[in-house]
């Protein structure tokens, strides 16, 4: 029989690995909505992602934060007038040059994006603990590659960089 006979069992058939990236997908987001879930009543997902980019930039202008959200300036300013009324994120006189405003997260904001973190992390570790050694290694290294063929750098060995693995190019590209 050809390749194309049983495209399933050809390893390097990319019908096959496209199907089993996007089941692992689904599991991946499930995992992120049941993170959130806890938290939906004070947040929704774009304001989340916005205490993300904050958290990962520290306090930013406006406009930096829509250029890397991909949103107007104007819907980045509703997120944050909202965060700020719910005590997540404040503004601050920019001590540099006193006519900018810097945005930036409350300790409580900061508390909830590490709390939403760590459940993420722990149930992403769950489901790692399931597989076997090897099987770990050989997902370590497809995921690697996967990212690198995505154009995404390797996340640093410190979580606390990327506390959801979003960088600075995953972040603009997602809204």
């Amino acid at each position: 029989m050809t390749e194309h006979a049983h495209p399933a069992s050809n390893e390097d058939d990319v019908d096959a690995v496209t199907r089993a990236v996007l089941t692992a997908s689904r599991v991946l987001v499930a995992v992120s909505a049941r993170s959130l879930a806890a938290v939906e009543d004070r947040v929704t997902l774009p304001q989340f992602r916005l205490l993300v980019v904050l958290s990962t930039h520290g306090t930013a202008k406006l406009v930096v934060l829509a250029d890397l959200l991909g949103v107007n300036p104007s819907t980045a300013m509703r997120m944050m007038d909202r965060l700020i009324a719910a005590g997540l994120a404040d503004r601050r006189i920019n001590p540099g040059n006193r006519r900018e405003t810097l945005l930036g997260l409350t300790d409580e904001g900061r508390r909830l994006v590490e709390d939403v973190t760590a459940r993420r992390r722990q149930e992403i570790a769950d489901v790692v603990e399931r597989l076997a050694p090897g099987q770990r290694a050989a997902l370590v290294d497809a995921l690697s590659a996967f990212a690198e063929a995505g154009g995404e750098p390797a996340a640093p060995d410190e979580v606390s960089l990327y506390p959801l693995g979003w960088s600075d190019s995953q972040a603009r590209r997602t809204t």
